[in-house]
C-alpha cells in the first residue's frame, strides 16, 4: 500500500499548507533530503491549538496537538512535493512541547506525530530518529512545534 492510499484509507483531513510567517522556507530540498521547518498545530479551520501542556492541556490533548502538527507537515509535503508517495522514509523528528517546568512526559506528547507518520509510511519507513523536548514558550503560545527531515525520491 502506498502512503497516499494509506492516507486515504485513514480518512485524514489536511489543514491548508502553512505559509511562512517570518524569513524562512517551509521546506528545503537538498539532494534526496527534504528539510521541513518547524510547524505548529494548524487545524483545518486555520486556527492553532494553543496552551501549555501541564497547565492548560493534559498529555492526551498535547498528543492530539502533536498529531495535528503532523497533519500540517503532511500538508506541506503534499503541497511542495505533489504526493506523499515521494517520501521514502522519515529520517528525523524534533518535537518541542510548550510545557510547564515540572512536566516530564514530552515523548508521550510527540508520539502523536510519530504515530501518525508510522501509520502513513509503516513502522520501517515511518519511524526515524527523534528528540522530544520541553520549551518555556513557543511562538503564539502554540502547544507543540515540530520539524522533520525526510528522504525523498
Amino acid at each position: 500500500m502506498t502512503p497516499e492510499s494509506r492516507f486515504a484509507e485513514l480518512k485524514l483531513e489536511l489543514p491548508p499548507a502553512p505559509k511562512p510567517v517570518a524569513v524562512y522556507k517551509s521546506l528545503v530540498i537538498v539532494g534526496n533530503m527534504a528539510y521541513v521547518s518547524g510547524h505548529g498545530p494548524l487545524r483545518t479551520d486555520k486556527t492553532l491549538i494553543t496552551g501549555r501542556v501541564g497547565a492548560d492541556l493534559d498529555v492526551a490533548k498535547g498528543k492530539q496537538a502533536a498529531r495535528q502538527v503532523g497533519l500540517a507537515i503532511l500538508a506541506t509535503l503534499k503541497a511542495q512535493l505533489g504526493s506523499l508517495d515521494r517520501v521514502k522514509r522519515v529520517i528525523k523528528v524534533l518535537g518541542m512541547v510548550n510545557s510547564t517546568p515540572e512536566f516530564e512526559e514530552h515523548p508521550a506528547v510527540i508520539n502523536g506525530c510519530s504515530e501518525l507518520f508510522a501509520e502513513i509510511w509503516g513502522s520501517e519507513n515511518g519511524i526515524g530518529a527523534r528528540s522530544a523536548v520541553g520549551m518555556g514558550s513557543l511562538p503564539g503560545n502554540i502547544a507543540v512545534e515540530i520539524e522533520a527531515i525526510f528522504e525523498i525520491a
